[in-house]
C-alpha cells in the first residue's frame, strides 16, 4: 500500500479529470438516461455495463501502447470514426422519430420496442466502442494520471479506479432516472427531451465524421 502513496498526487488528478469526463452530458450519459427512464433501471444498467466494457476495451489498449498502434493502422481509425458517426446519426434519428409520436402511439411502441438486455447491453457496448475519440480521451487521461517512472503496475492501478469511477457513475445515473417521480416527470416532457436528444446525437454524429482525427 506504501508504494502507491508518492503516486496519489498525479493519479487522483488522473481520476479527476475522468470523472468529469464520464459525467458529463454525452451519447453514453443520454443513452443511459433514456433507456433508464424508459424502460427502467435494469434495461438501463445494463446498457451501462455495455458502456463500462466499452471503455474497458480501450483502457486495456491504450495501456498496451495504444499510441503505435494509431500510427500503424491509421485507416482503421478513420473507417471507426466513420461508423461511429453514422450510428449517432442512427441514434439521432430514432429519437427523433420517438420524440414525433403522441402519448399513446408512443407507449404502444415502447411496449413492442423493448430491448431484451443482452441487447440494452450490446447497445451500450456499440456507443462506446463506435466512438474513436475514446481512443484519444485514454491517451490523454493516461499522460494526464500517469507520472513519470511509475512501475508499471501503476497503470493497472489508475485503469482499476478509473473503472471504479465509471462503474459508480453509470450505475448512478441509471438508478436516478428510473425512479417514479422521475419517469413521471420525463414521460410530462418526454417529446422535448428526445428532439434535444436527437438534436445532440445529429450534432455529435456530425462532429465526429467532419473531425480530423
Amino acid at each position: 500500500m506504501q508504494e502507491i502513496l508518492p503516486f496519489l498526487p498525479q493519479l487522483a488528478v488522473g481520476w479527476t479529470a475522468y470523472l468529469i469526463a464520464t459525467a458529463s452530458p454525452g451519447p453514453a450519459i443520454l443513452a443511459i438516461i433514456a433507456t433508464s427512464v424508459g424502460q427502467g433501471g435494469k434495461a438501463g444498467l445494463a446498457l451501462a455495463f455495455g458502456v463500462l466494457t466499452g471503455s474497458y476495451f480501450w483502457a486495456m489498449l491504450t495501456a498496451s501502447g495504444l499510441s503505435a498502434l494509431v500510427r500503424a493502422y491509421g485507416h482503421a481509425i478513420i473507417v471507426l470514426k466513420i461508423a461511429g458517426g453514422l450510428y449517432l446519426l442512427w441514434l439521432a434519428w430514432n429519437a427523433m422519430r420517438s420524440a414525433m409520436r403522441d402519448g399513446a402511439a408512443y407507449n404502444a411502441r415502447q411496449v413492442l420496442a423493448t430491448l431484451s438486455l443482452r441487447k440494452q447491453y450490446l447497445k451500450g457496448l456499440g456507443i462506446h466502442l463506435t466512438n474513436p475519440k475514446a481512443i484519444f480521451s485514454w491517451i490523454m487521461l493516461t499522460s494526464l494520471g500517469m507520472p513519470a517512472g511509475a512501475p508499471s503496475w501503476t497503470m493497472a492501478v489508475f485503469i482499476g479506479g478509473c473503472m471504479m469511477i465509471g462503474l459508480v457513475t453509470f450505475i448512478g445515473f441509471a438508478l436516478v432516472f428510473s425512479l417514479a417521480p422521475v419517469h413521471r416527470a420525463y414521460l410530462r416532457s418526454r417529446r422535448v427531451i428526445e428532439g434535444a436528444m436527437a438534436a445532440f446525437f445529429a450534432f455529435a454524429g456530425f462532429k465526429l465524421l467532419t473531425a480530423r482525427i
